[in-house]
């Protein structure tokens, strides 16, 4: 058996040489270890929020579960670094600079059932973006001021979804025909966007923080602008028709309070009247039978004594 040559110390030189020309390195987000300001527990977490990052932060450990890079300047999220991240659950990327995201962003995260991207500058959202999210279930968009469209399909995939949040965007228009199919679905916030009165939602036009149907100046606006406005054209004060109805109903009610008093009290005095008059009947028949009953008791009497005093004379 022939061994294979061993190489000799002036080709593992080389060998070195050749690494460090080309900066061939261990990647940074394959490191176990924590990234710089941020501050890494034994519970998987790895706080990073509010450190004036302005690029996603390196050497994340491999086992991280949640991440919170929340209040800072991130601009983008690199799918290569974030995608290492099998195993994250709950990602917070609120109050950045994010600008875009697409589906090969979150590619790899399968177990991820929170993330939130509120507060950011996204304008739109492509198809299929969230797909890879199998196990999403909070997905909260909030605070997006330029943030105007969303792909019917972006959705699409995420049967897990159970609260959407897509509340004060600049959104006019939302077809979720994908968001009706989702098993799992329970809320979706719509509030504060100037949805378009010709809009619909489940078959119904979306009027919520909406003013529709109003004068030309006050359409398609948000209800927060014009809503004293609005309130003013809405409760109007009361005319001379509305003031006579009042009238003529307090008029009848006290009407027919009076007549049932009335009613009420005749009824009363008439039956006084009979109960008195019934007793004045019983009255004199118990008269009569006492009288008899007298009577009977002295008749008994004497024919009692009788007897006795013909039994003396016998003696």
């Amino acid at each position: 058996m022939r061994l294979a040559p061993q190489p000799s110390a002036q080709s593992l030189r080389l060998i070195v040489l050749f690494i460090l020309a080309t900066g061939v390195t261990t990647s940074p987000v394959l490191s176990s270890g924590c990234p710089d300001r941020c501050v890494c527990d034994d519970q998987l977490v790895v706080q990073c929020a509010g450190q004036h990052l302005t690029t996603f932060p390196v050497n994340l450990p491999l086992a991280t579960r949640q991440l919170i890079i929340s209040n800072n300047r991130i601009v983008e999220l690199p799918p290569l670094a974030l995608n290492y991240l099998s195993d994250l659950v709950y990602l917070d990327c609120s109050n950045n600079s994010l600008t875009e995201i697409s589906e090969s962003t979150f590619g790899n995260l399968r177990k991820l059932a929170y993330l939130d991207l509120s507060f950011n500058t996204l304008t739109r959202i492509e198809d299929r973006t969230f797909g890879p999210l199998a196990s999403l279930v909070m997905l909260r968009m909030t605070d997006n001021p330029g943030l105007s469209e969303i792909h019917q399909d972006a959705f699409a995939e995420n049967a897990a979804l159970q609260v959407l949040d897509v509340s004060r965007n600049n959104l006019t228009v939302l077809n979720i025909t994908s968001l009706i199919a989702l098993p799992a679905l329970r809320s979706v916030g719509l509030s504060g966007n100037p949805w378009s009165c010709e809009s619909f939602f489940l078959d119904h036009s979306i009027h919520t923080h909406t003013v529709c149907g109003s004068p030309a100046d006050m359409q398609s606006r948000r209800l927060g602008e014009v809503g004293l406005q609005l309130r003013t054209l809405c409760h109007q004060s009361l005319g001379s028709w509305d003031y006579l109805f009042f009238i003529v109903i307090g008029f009848v009610i006290f009407a027919a309070g009076t007549v049932s008093a009335w009613v009420m009290g005749v009824i009363m005095v008439l039956y006084e009247r009979y109960i008195k008059k019934k007793d004045e009947q019983l009255d004199p028949d118990d008269e009569g039978e006492s009288g008899g009953m007298a009577r009977n008791t002295g008749a008994g009497s004497n024919h009692a004594i009788v007897p006795l005093l013909n039994f003396e004379d016998c003696l």
